[in-house]
């Protein structure tokens, strides 16, 4: 069989499955020109829009990710913001509870200086009283020295031999 007879034979075989050949090669170019329209107007837009969202969400979670990360440090910068609080809370209550120890000091200091001057002042004031009692017992025995000479002595001796005798007998 030659060349020209396969030709046949396959154009046969072609008719027979109810294939015709010039049809099927303009099918074919068209599918062809369709297919490369649909590539160039409607794929390339389509897997942009893809690659575009494919971005979009990439970014969305890179995004999520780093508000993730500032979180994290807003927590531990919140945390530190805490403890440094508490430190110095704790600092002012100290400083507040040292002051407090150093004004009882104070005023118990003042409150024993009060105490030792109104001691001193009770102790002048019981010396005073002291020294006048003492001068008046010495009067009263000067006096009572005096009427015992007198009763002893039976007559009066002037006074300033009295008061002699009186000094005499004090000392």
């Amino acid at each position: 069989m030659s060349y020209g007879g396969r030709r046949k034979n396959m154009n046969e075989l072609l008719t027979s499955l109810g294939i015709d050949w010039r049809l099927f090669i303009a099918q074919l170019i068209n599918f062809t020109i369709l297919l490369l329209i649909l590539y160039k107007f409607a794929y390339k837009p389509v897997l942009k829009m893809f690659d575009d969202r494919t971005s979009k969400i990439e970014k969305g979670l890179a995004d999520a990710e780093e508000s993730q990360k500032k979180l994290a440090e807003i927590e531990e910068k919140e945390k530190e913001v805490l403890i440094e609080a508490k430190k110095q809370a704790k600092d002012i209550i100290k400083k507040a509870e040292d002051q407090a120890e150093i004004n009882k000091a104070e005023l118990v200091a003042v409150a024993k200086e009060e105490s030792d001057k109104i001691v001193q002042k009770a102790q002048k004031v019981a010396g005073e009283e002291k020294d006048k009692m003492v001068t008046e017992v010495k009067k009263e025995i000067s006096i009572l020295v005096s009427v015992a000479v007198e009763k002893i002595v039976s007559e009066k001796i002037d006074d300033t031999k009295d008061a002699q005798i009186i000094n005499d007998v004090i000392s």
